[in-house]
């Protein structure tokens, strides 16, 4: 399965990109699954775990959501106002 991943504000710096395409295993079915893939990858994304912002085909989701080939998911830090 194939995810288009899009990197927003802190997180973006913390990548260096703001968007990859990213190839799952057979066996990765959640959201969840892409996280902890992205997170070895990037691991300073593992402090913002507990406030990341995250959606999937632009609808806010939690960590255990499913993902279907194809899916665009967003990871955000916290809104934040000024």
């Amino acid at each position: 399965m194939k995810v288009n991943v899009l990197f927003f504000s802190a997180l973006r710096d913390i990548t260096g990109t703001d968007e990859v395409q990213w190839e799952l295993p057979a066996t990765a079915t959640s959201l969840a699954d892409l996280l902890t893939e992205v997170e070895a990858r990037w691991p300073r994304l593992r402090d913002w775990a507990s406030s990341m912002l995250l959606a999937v085909d632009q609808t806010y989701v939690k960590r255990n959501a499913a993902l279907h080939d194809g899916a665009e998911v967003a990871l955000m830090p916290p809104v934040q106002g000024g």
